[in-house]
């Protein structure tokens, strides 16, 4: 008889691991049960199947899984190992400095450093305090590495921007922030109360992809047919936006990337 899979999921927002059968996603915890866009730093998942009568190759498989699970921990220790080496030598500590001043021997202080050893809470407290930064300062480069957005068709945040008062609809499907760029994928929807506004016009870089309908595009003095497949990549400080809608629904994926935004 074969088990149901089961899941590990790691949350390192709330520092909870438990486990759910892949099969009873309603069990799942609410922040990430399908819904609005939801956003988290970082899910491991570990998937595996208990099968009578495997005996060893049931135990390796499992071991594998379980090593794999452990990936997500060492990045994490090293990449926080890494921004407290960082901010130590851009303050000109040394490690004994920084031994003295948190309580935590040299010993210590170099394993967490080097990566080798998964330090306590009450450990990055003592540390974080003595550098005169937040503890979620030493997360910082793991963030920039696994931040990540999942929303399940149909979902996604429905906002409102300069286009809404023209009936066009959005759906903000993530945001990602990574070093100096930010950048926004809409997924966007006119019907036949929408109206026309070639008015957009902002800073950044702007990619937009057709997937329904059909529409005339502005950028500047040139108009564009677009069709699904079609799509524009171009510079947003220009005026831009639909020009002429020509058959409905209309729907394009867009994403916006400001490079000034942070």
């Amino acid at each position: 008889m074969i088990a149901p899979p089961r899941a590990r999921v790691k949350l390192f927002s709330s520092e909870e691991c438990r486990i759910w059968p892949i099969s009873a996603p309603n069990r799942l915890p609410a922040c990430i049960q399908p819904g609005i866009c939801h956003k988290f730093r970082r899910i491991s998942f570990t998937q595996g199947a208990q099968v009578a009568g495997k005996g060893r190759d049931d135990r390796k498989t499992r071991d594998a899984h379980e090593l794999a699970a452990l990936d997500g921990d060492s990045l994490l220790q090293k990449a926080i190992g890494r921004q407290i080496r960082k901010i130590r030598l851009g303050k000109n500590l040394t490690v004994s400095d920084l031994s003295r001043a948190s309580s935590v021997s040299v010993a210590m202080i170099s394993k967490i450093e080097n990566g080798q050893t998964s330090a306590s809470l009450g450990t990055l407290q003592r540390i974080s305090g003595a550098l005169a930064i937040p503890l979620s300062s030493l997360f910082i480069q793991f963030e920039e590495l696994s931040n990540i957005s999942y929303v399940k068709a149909g979902d996604g945040l429905e906002i409102e921007r300069r286009g809404t008062r023209a009936g066009h609809h959005y759906r903000l499907l993530g945001h990602g922030v990574r070093a100096e760029v930010a950048v926004e994928p809409y997924l966007v929807t006119l019907t036949d109360e929408s109206d026309v506004f070639p008015w957009f016009q902002h800073g950044g870089v702007e990619f937009i992809y057709m997937l329904e309908g059909e529409m005339e595009y502005r950028h500047g003095n040139e108009v564009y047919t677009l069709a699904p497949g079609d799509s524009l990549f171009f510079d947003p400080q220009a005026i831009h936006g639909p020009d002429h809608l020509k058959r409905f629904p209309i729907r394009f994926l867009t994403v916006i990337s400001y490079a000034d935004k942070l």
